[in-house]
């Protein structure tokens, strides 16, 4: 059996040979086809794409677009901060009171009495009823304290009440929270010049924020047949679904002003 496979080998190289060296035109021209067949199967064979080379491939590009896709998302966070930083940078420059910053490390904004968490305490000089503000507006106030830790209430607390002004005409009232998206601004009589769009800033009245610092804006001026007061709707400065670094205004109250009302209230 193997010498037949020999034989069959010698006979096939043998007419290989034969063939290429004879120069009569019909071989010429079966070697002339036979080499333009052979290159037309090469050619069409190297469109023919190798499945696994490309299956290789795409899982490289995948990957490489998951890389490049993290890489943005990290620049665009990065690029984000640092914008915010600057603005609280300024704030910071600016204030003519001290503030300290911090980090939330904590969020209610589900609840009827919401709250924030903060990464700064007592060993920061934090105390109870000190104001929260960030570059944009007033968002609370410290109501708990531990070393390293403190609570704030927010804007969207039941509890929160602060005493505010118009800026614009300079018109006293009190910033509060019922419930649902905006802030109300009661005690505001039917006859007084209030607009939507008038910007609501703290009052110098009130014993634990500093005045000036913007509450938020006028959105709506409901007035009801009966009642002496307008409702009047505010939609607060801060986007407290976004908030992530606030300051804490450590500076110490004047004592002296707050001991001299308490004693006129205590009179009455």
């Amino acid at each position: 059996m193997f010498k037949e496979y020999l034989l069959l080998a010698v006979f096939i190289i043998a007419s290989i040979t034969l063939l290429n060296y004879n120069n009569n035109l019909q071989i010429r021209a079966i070697r002339s086809y036979t080499v333009g067949l052979i290159g037309f199967v090469q050619n069409t064979l190297s469109i023919i794409p190798n499945i696994f080379e490309l299956k290789r491939d795409n899982e490289v590009l995948r990957q490489l677009a998951v890389n490049l896709s993290d890489e943005v998302n990290r620049l665009r966070e990065a690029r984000v901060e640092n914008i915010n930083l600057r603005a609280m940078l300024g704030l910071k420059e600016r204030a003519p009171y001290k503030l300290t910053s911090a980090e939330i490390v904590g969020k209610t904004m589900h609840l009827l009495r919401n709250t924030i968490t903060l990464n700064i305490g007592e060993e920061d000089g934090v105390r109870q009823d000190m104001p929260i503000i960030n570059e944009i507006g007033l968002v609370g106030k410290i109501i708990a304290t531990s070393k390293h830790y403190s609570i704030g209430q927010i804007l969207y607390n039941k509890d929160f009440h602060a005493t505010t002004k118009i800026q614009r005409t300079r018109i006293d009232g009190i910033i509060a929270w019922e419930g649902g998206e905006n802030l109300l601004l009661t005690n505001i009589p039917k006859t007084e010049d209030v607009r939507v769009g008038d910007v609501v800033i703290t009052s110098e009245y009130s014993k634990i924020y500093p005045p000036e610092i913007k509450v938020g804006v006028i959105a709506s001026i409901t007035e009801r047949p009966g009642e002496l007061f307008k409702r009047v709707d505010v939609v607060p400065s801060v986007d407290f679904s976004s908030l992530e670094h606030v300051f804490v205004i450590t500076s110490v109250p004047d004592t002296e002003k707050i001991s001299l009302e308490g004693k006129i209230l205590k009179k009455k």
